[in-house]
């Protein structure tokens, strides 16, 4: 990866975080999300600004294609907006892609985070607009949880986007969780969600490891295979987020997964980069970690490079805050992934 990347300035308390939905319309649908994160936000002492179209909704949408890129625009040329969250993924930001002036965005660099679909963007703004930006927490997901954010997620958000200092070692979470508490009948309002015990991290090949970090979520980023707003990887240290399947409560297919890890594969990415992450799966069994680190062995036979599983990326909570195309590093023999680089001035 050989972009130069700009780096927006750190936020500060008292500072406004603008809000955008780039892809699925779930803000109109779940109003009570929305309001717990907007009442966390405020009380971790920032103001909101809500873009114009992003509580809508139009079909498995959020709004149409000219509402989406507008909102996109007006968060990035607010001067009083100084971040700007994605209320949650989906699976239709590439449709925004060829409409967005990455002009714009060049000329008011600020903070842009979000996860999932959210990938895409990430990609888009740092290609076209040398734009650094943040794979994070979304607004609904993170900051929406009852009671509140899970205080990993906070930390790593805060590090990530309010220090100006590197994030350092990526420490795994004491517990994790899965758990879906429906939404619809608004049971994410009775109890917080049951935590897991957190088991550490698996290094499937050992070794070290340097190069600045780069990845996102399948198949979100194989949307962007041959595209013009695909990024090269070469040297990188790659990750990838596994997200939820197309049955409720359960993750990516592994048969899904297998077909999305071997685009990236022909490709070559896997031959370019210097170290690969694969973020802890959303609600995988035993047996499919299992078919998971078959999958990942084949199509990285030829390397020596080190991988390691389950880092707290994505769809899993809590979750960490990584800036794209800072410096980093893994270790196996002391067990460590090292974010070396701040991503904020």
């Amino acid at each position: 990866m050989n972009l130069k990347l700009i780096k927006p300035k750190s936020l500060e308390l008292g500072d406004t975080i603008g809000v955008v939905a780039p892809s699925a319309g779930n803000a109109e649908i779940f109003p009570h999300r929305i309001n717990m994160a907007k009442k966390m936000i405020e009380k971790l002492g920032y103001k909101v600004k809500f873009a114009k179209h992003s509580l809508k909704r139009n079909g498995y949408l959020s709004s149409n294609i000219s509402e989406r890129v507008e909102d996109i625009h007006d968060m990035f040329k607010d001067n009083l907006v100084k971040a700007i969250i994605c209320t949650i993924g989906g699976n239709h930001s590439n449709q925004l892609l060829k409409y967005i002036d990455y002009k714009i965005i060049n000329e008011n660099p600020k903070i842009f985070i979000g996860y999932s679909d959210i990938s895409v963007l990430h990609y888009a703004f740092m290609k076209k607009a040398n734009l650094l930006t943040f794979y994070g927490p979304c607004l609904m997901t993170q900051f929406g949880e009852y009671p509140e954010i899970l205080k990993y997620t906070l930390d790593y958000f805060n590090k990530a986007i309010t220090a100006r200092e590197s994030i350092g070692e990526i420490k795994q979470s004491e517990t994790w969780t899965a758990e879906i508490l429906d939404w619809t009948k608004k049971m994410d309002l009775k109890r917080p969600r049951k935590q897991k015990k957190t088991n550490d991290f698996i290094w499937l090949k050992k070794g070290e490891a340097k190069g600045k970090i780069i990845g996102g979520c399948v198949p979100s980023i194989n949307h962007l295979i041959g595209t013009e707003y695909w990024i090269d990887s070469s040297d990188s240290i790659f990750f990838i987020d596994i997200p939820e399947g197309h049955d409720f409560g359960k993750g990516l297919s592994v048969s899904d997964l297998d077909a999305y890890l071997t685009d990236i594969s022909n490709i070559g990415v896997f031959k370019k980069i210097s170290g690969l992450i694969i973020g802890r799966p959303y609600n995988y069994s035993k047996e499919e970690n299992e078919i998971l680190k078959k999958i990942i062995l084949r199509i990285t036979y030829k390397y020596n490079y080190p991988i390691v599983l389950n880092a707290n990326i994505g769809h899993c909570d809590p979750i960490i805050t990584l800036p794209y195309g800072v410096k980093a590093s893994l270790n196996s023999n002391n067990n460590k992934f090292i974010i070396k680089e701040s991503g904020v001035l």
